[in-house]
């Protein structure tokens, strides 16, 4: 982390009563920790509004859905694939009998992924879409190297690179393997 600077901030005391009511209610240890939170979104959201369309981005899209719609799904697949360099991940939840929510991870130009999400949300069948977008934390900070100031302090000479898939693998076998043996 990098190094804390203290300030001073002068509020009205209504404003102040407030904003420590949020802080307790979202169980915030410190006033700083939530001006913190709230310094960073603010430093996102005139990120992404002054870069427009080209900020890379990340995003979250959730979507209630009828999964019983007629080609709902098939169409929320084509549009997924069609723009498979946008979409990092999905994960698919079965809510009831006739409903399905889905999380899509994206990530990249904003403007390629908003029109995504509008286009996912606009199917008919959709009851609800909502889309959460965020930068990298280097852009937060208007870092453009894209080091972030906590890891140059961090490194170190050895490496973080996984195992090869088939070791990964293997230990996953070898654990629930032991789990069973328990049983």
């Amino acid at each position: 982390m990098s190094e804390l600077t203290r300030f001073g901030v002068s509020v009205e005391d209504e404003l102040l009563v407030s904003f420590d009511r949020l802080v307790a209610d979202r169980g915030y240890a410190t006033r700083s920790e939530a001006l913190r939170d709230l310094m960073r979104d603010a430093l996102i959201q005139s990120r992404i509004d002054a870069q427009q369309k080209g900020a890379e981005v990340l995003g979250s899209l959730t979507l209630v859905y009828d999964h019983h719609a007629h080609d709902l799904t098939e169409r929320m697949a084509e549009l997924q694939h069609d723009h498979h360099d946008l979409v990092v991940s999905v994960l698919h939840i079965h809510i009831s009998h006739d409903d399905c929510m889905e999380v899509i991870v994206l990530r990249g130009r904003a403007g390629e992924v908003r029109t995504l999400a509008n286009s996912l949300v606009s199917l008919k069948g959709v009851k609800h879409g909502k889309l959460f977008v965020t930068l990298p934390s280097q852009a937060i900070i208007g870092r453009e190297d894209g080091a972030t100031p906590s890891a140059q302090a961090r490194s170190h000479p050895h490496t973080h690179e996984k195992p090869p898939a088939r070791q990964r693998s293997n230990k996953v076998t070898e654990k629930v393997k032991a789990v069973a043996k328990r049983r």
